[in-house]
């Protein structure tokens, strides 16, 4: 690598070591010193910032492949669990149609829609089953939820704690299918029905969207 100084041409390089040249030529030295005095502070860093880079332990791609592998596969596998059980409470063909769930200040909205607005069978089975949950709910039975997601599943025991009349659940039908509206006063059911709401986006996976996404949906 060339020496700093052989970046001058030859007659600046002569005047700069004999000294000659007079006072225009003591002002010039006093600037190329300044200019080689910089350059060396800038390789210097460099040089420190290079080291530490090098010094810097590097991620384990492997690792972190396996561990979003492992995530991936337990998603999946309890995704199927879900979509099996929901069979047995669920009329309608989870493939053939998406669950819609959107938070609200007073707790949100649930929507089951066909995939295709002319499925007029599986329209029907959405609207059935919604009627049918949201009667059960208003009496604190959420056996349905329980059955296809778990006791451990987020938000539901304090829905079942809730009393009588603490959430108000109104049903409509919709195009494609039915919706039900959950509302209520108490931040801790807002709060029960915003995680029981991420719980069932999470395990429905591609059957399920968040209410953002509502005009995706139709084909």
């Amino acid at each position: 690598m060339p020496s700093r100084f052989t970046l001058l041409d030859a007659p600046t390089r002569y005047l700069f070591f004999t000294g000659k040249g007079g006072a225009s030529n003591q002002h010039r030295r006093k600037i190329v010193l300044k200019i080689l005095i910089a350059s060396c502070a800038l390789s210097a860093l460099a040089g420190s910032i290079n080291a530490q880079t090098m010094d810097r332990p590097a991620m384990d791609p492997s690792k972190m492949d396996h561990a979003a592998h492992m995530k991936m596969t337990a998603d999946a596998q309890r995704q199927t669990e879900v979509s099996e059980r929901g069979k047995d409470v669920m009329p309608f063909d989870l493939a053939a149609t998406t669950h819609i769930f959107t938070k609200t200040a007073e707790g949100g909205t649930q929507q089951v829609l066909a995939r295709k607005s002319t499925d007029t069978a599986q329209v029907k089975l959405a609207r059935q089953h919604l009627r049918e949950i949201r009667e059960q709910f208003l009496k604190g039975d959420f056996s349905g939820p329980t059955h296809i997601h778990g006791q451990d599943m987020p938000g539901l025991s304090d829905l079942k704690a809730a009393k009588p009349g603490q959430i108000a659940i109104d049903y409509k039908d919709v195009k494609g299918g039915g919706q039900l509206t959950y509302k209520t006063a108490d931040a801790t059911l807002v709060a029960a029905l915003h995680q029981w709401f991420d719980a069932q986006l999470s395990d429905h996976g591609k059957d399920a969207m968040q209410g953002h996404a509502l005009h995706r949906h139709m084909k």
